[in-house]
C-alpha cells in the first residue's frame, strides 16, 4: 500500500462521473431496493384529512351554541343541530380514523399511548354529543372535537415532515454499479450484456474512464483505480496483473481485461447492502417522551372520569348531571398542548439545524446525541478534504522552493492525477505563476515531462529515483513517508533538483472540533481505511489519541460494535460506501455533506457544509431540543393537576363548577404557552 501511496502517476486520467450520472443496477430481484412509498403515501394521508376537517372545522365552529354564546352572537336556525352531527360525524370518522385505528392497535398491543387516549377523547365527545343532539340533556362538544382532530392531525402532520422516512440507502448503493459490462466471448470478441447475465469466470474488458462492473481478478492490462468511495483509500491504487479490483471502484487509466471472481450476493457492494441494512434493522426504537406522558394521561383520564362519576352519582345527583361532571373531566384531559408539544419543537429544531447547515433525518437517534461518549470520525473526507495539497518543498540545488513549485506545476498542469491536482492547487493558492509547457509526455513508469523555458522537466516517483540510481537526502525523505506522506522528485535535464512532499489537507476546524468536544469530555477516535502513518499524522494533526488504521472497509462496523461495548454511546462521521454500515451501527450515524449519496442516506444527521465543527452544534443543539421538549411536556400536562379535579367538582361546595367552557380556555392557554416556548428554541 505504501508503494501504491508513493509511486506517482504514469498516465492521464478520466473523470470519476457522478452517482446522478451512474446508471442503473439490474441484477436479479435480490438486489432490488426495498420501496419507500408507504411514508410519503402517509405524509400526504395526513395532509388531506388535516386540510378536510380544518374546513369542516369552520362551520362547526360558526354553528356551536357555546362558541356563540362566547362570541355574543345569535346564528341559531331549525335544525341547525342536525348540520352540526352531519358535519362532526364526517370529521369523527374521517379526519379520526387513524386514531381510532391508531388507539385499536395500541390497546391490542397492551400499550395506550397517544393515539389511545386521541381516541378516547374524540369518541367520548362525539359520543356524548350525539346524544345531545337526539334528546340527552346537556351541551353538546362538537367544536371540541373538532378542534382537537385538527390539531393532532397538524401536529402529525409537522412530526411526520420532520421526520426523515426509510433509508434510500439499498437504492443508494446499487446506483454505484453500471447496468451493462463489455464481455469478452472465446474469440476475444466484445459483447455488450445486461451485468444480471454476468458469471464466475467471465471474462470483461473495463475501458478507461468506466466504473468497474464486479469483483474479480486482473488478467491483462494495468491501471490506477479509484477506491476511494469503497474504501476509504484517498489515493488512487495503482493495479496490474493477479490483483484484485472491487466492482463500483473507477478504471482511470488503461484498458483492463478482468476474470469474474463473485457476482449477485456474494459481491463486496452486495455484502454492504446486506451489513446496512442488518444494522438498520438491528437499531433499538426509543420510546418517545410524548406517548409515555400520553400513557399515563389515558390512564388518569379514566381513573378520573369514572370516579367523578360515582362521586356525584353517590351524593345523590342524577345520572344527567354526573355523566356530564365525567365528560368534563375526559375531554378536559384532551391532549391539544400535549399533541402540539413534540412536533412544535421538532419542527422548530428542524429550521433552526437547517439554518446551521444540519439535516436531521432521525429524530429519536440526534436527541440521543445529547447523551454522546464518544465521536468516531472517518479521515479521508472528513477530517480531511480527500485532496492532496503541498506540505514541503526541499531544494537540492541552485533553485528556491518557489522555482520548484513553479516548475512542477507548470508540468502538472496537464495532468489530472490527484497529485497533479494537489501541485497545481497549491501553486494558485501560494500566486505563484505557472509557466508554459510543450513537449508534454506521460511516460509509463517514469512519471510525467515537458518542456518549461527550454529545458526538459520531470516529476517522477521515488521508484523511478532509485532505479535510475539518483542521489538524494534519504534522510529527509524517510521523515516525509513516516509522517505519511506522499513524495514526487523533480528532476531538470535528468538531474535532481529538489523535492515536494504531498498529503491530504486537512480540514481547518477538524482540530477545532476535536478540541470542543474533549472539553465536553467526549472522546474522539479516528477509523479509516488508510494506512497507519497517513492516519497518525492526521491524528496528530488534529488533537485524536485513539486511531484504529488499516481497517477493512467490512470491518468498520465491527469496530463500532467494539466500542460500543464499552458501554459507550457512539455517533460515528463519514462520507464514503465504506462508511455506511459504520454509520448505520452507530448510536448516531452522521455524514458529511460533500460524500457519497449513500453515506448520506445511511446517516441520522447530514452536515451540509462538511465543517467537523458542526458536530459540537449537533451536539448542542441536541441537548436543547431535548431541554425545550421536557419543558412542553410539563407544560401540556401540567394545566391538569389544577383543571382535572376541579372539572371533576371539588369546589362544587363552595358554588365551583368548572364549565366545558372554561375547561377549553385552561387548554387553549397550555397550548399557546406550549407553542410560545417551542419558539424559544436557540442554539
Amino acid at each position: 500500500m505504501e508503494k501504491n501511496k508513493s509511486d506517482h502517476h504514469q498516465n492521464e486520467h478520466h473523470d470519476m462521473p457522478t452517482f446522478q450520472e451512474a446508471e442503473g443496477y439490474s441484477e436479479p430481484e435480490e438486489h432490488t431496493p426495498h420501496e419507500h412509498h408507504g411514508h410519503g403515501d402517509m405524509v400526504e394521508d395526513f395532509k388531506k384529512r388535516f386540510f378536510v376537517s380544518l374546513v369542516l372545522t369552520i362551520p362547526i365552529l360558526a354553528l356551536s351554541p357555546m362558541i356563540q354564546h362566547f362570541m355574543g352572537v345569535d346564528w341559531r336556525f331549525e335544525n341547525d343541530l342536525y348540520i352540526l352531527f352531519a358535519l362532526s360525524s364526517v370529521v369523527f370518522f374521517y379526519g379520526g380514523w387513524p386514531f381510532l385505528t391508531g388507539g385499536i392497535n395500541e390497546l391490542k398491543d397492551k400499550n395506550p399511548g397517544m393515539m389511545t387516549l386521541i381516541a378516547l377523547a374524540i369518541t367520548i365527545a362525539y359520543s356524548y354529543s350525539t346524544l345531545v343532539v337526539f334528546g340527552w340533556a346537556g351541551n353538546q362538544l362538537y367544536w371540541e372535537l373538532a378542534t382537537l382532530v385538527v390539531i393532532m392531525l397538524l401536529g402529525h402532520w409537522i412530526e411526520m415532515r420532520s421526520i426523515m422516512g426509510a433509508s434510500n440507502a439499498l437504492e443508494q448503493l446499487v446506483k454505484l454499479m453500471p447496468s451493462e459490462a463489455h464481455k469478452l466471448d472465446e474469440d476475444d470478441q466484445v459483447q455488450e450484456v445486461p451485468l444480471s447475465q454476468i458469471r464466475n469466470m467471465d471474462r470483461v474488458l473495463v475501458k478507461p474512464g468506466e466504473k468497474i462492473p464486479v469483483d474479480g481478478v486482473i488478467l491483462e492490462g494495468t491501471s490506477t483505480i479509484d477506491e476511494s468511495m469503497l474504501t476509504g483509500e484517498s489515493v488512487p491504487v495503482d493495479k496490474s496483473v493477479s490483483d484484485d479490483v472491487i466492482g463500483g471502484s473507477v478504471n482511470k487509466e488503461g484498458s483492463l481485461i478482468i476474470r469474474v471472481e463473485k457476482t449477485g450476493k456474494e459481491s463486496y457492494l452486495s455484502q454492504v447492502i446486506t451489513m446496512v441494512k442488518e444494522a438498520q434493522e438491528s437499531k433499538s426504537k426509543t420510546q418517545d417522551l410524548t406517548n409515555r406522558a400520553a400513557k399515563w394521561l389515558f390512564y388518569i383520564a379514566l381513573a378520573a372520569g369514572f370516579i367523578t362519576l360515582f362521586a356525584w352519582l353517590a351524593l345523590g345527583y342524577s345520572f344527567d348531571i354526573a355523566i356530564e361532571r365525567m365528560v368534563t373531566v375526559m375531554v378536559i384531559t384532551c391532549p391539544h398542548a400535549l399533541g402540539l408539544a413534540a412536533p412544535l419543537v421538532v419542527a422548530v429544531s428542524t429550521s433552526i439545524s437547517a439554518r446551521q447547515g444540519l439535516l436531521i433525518r432521525d429524530r429519536a437517534n440526534f436527541e440521543g446525541a445529547r447523551n454522546l461518549d464518544a465521536v468516531v470520525f472517518d479521515k479521508t473526507g472528513t477530517l480531511t478534504k480527500g485532496e492532496f495539497g503541498v506540505t514541503d518543498i526541499f531544494s537540492e540545488s541552485r533553485y528556491a522552493n518557489e522555482e520548484l513549485l513553479q516548475l512542477a506545476a507548470a508540468i502538472e498542469q496537464n495532468s489530472e492525477h490527484p497529485i497533479a491536482a494537489g501541485i497545481v492547487a497549491s501553486a494558485k493558492h501560494q500566486n505563484v505563476s505557472i509557466g508554459r509547457v510543450s513537449d508534454f509526455e506521460s511516460i509509463t513508469g517514469k512519471g510525467i515531462q515537458g518542456t518549461v523555458d527550454g529545458q526538459k522537466v520531470n516529476v517522477v516517483s521515488p521508484g523511478y529515483v532509485n532505479s535510475n540510481d539518483l542521489s538524494y537526502n534519504h534522510n529527509r525523505f524517510n521523515k516525509l513517508s513516516e509522517e505519511g506522506k506522499t513524495v514526487v522528485f523533480v528532476l531538470v535535464e535528468d538531474r535532481l533538483v529538489g523535492m515536494i512532499a504531498l498529503a491530504d489537507i486537512v480540514r481547518d476546524t477538524a482540530k477545532e472540533a476535536v478540541a470542543a468536544l474533549k472539553a465536553k469530555g467526549i472522546q474522539s477516535i479516528m477509523l479509516t481505511g488508510d494506512n497507519r502513518k497517513v492516519a497518525d499524522w492526521v491524528a496528530k494533526q488534529v488533537g485524536i489519541d485513539e486511531v484504529y488504521a488499516e481497517v477493512l472497509p467490512d470491518d468498520k462496523a465491527n469496530h463500532i460494535i467494539k466500542i460500543k461495548g464499552k458501554g459507550w454511546k457512539v455517533a460515528m462521521t463519514g462520507d464514503g460506501v465504506n462508511d455506511a454500515p459504520a454509520l448505520a451501527t452507530a448510536d448516531l450515524g452522521i455524514a458529511i455533506g460533500a460524500g457519497t449519496d449513500v453515506a448520506i442516506e445511511t446517516a441520522d444527521v447530514v452536515l451540509v457544509k462538511s465543517n467537523p465543527n458542526d458536530v459540537v452544534t449537533l451536539i448542542d443543539l441536541s441537548k436543547k431540543t431535548y431541554r425545550k421538549l421536557v419543558q412542553n411536556l410539563w407544560w401540556a400536562t401540567g394545566y391538569n393537576i389544577f383543571a382535572i379535579p376541579l372539572a371533576a367538582g371539588v369546589l362544587a361546595p363552595w358554588g365551583i363548577v368548572l364549565s366545558p367552557a372554561i375547561g377549553a380556555v385552561f387548554m387553549s392557554l397550555s397550548t399557546v404557552i406550549v407553542a410560545i416556548n417551542a419558539k424559544l428554541l436557540k442554539v
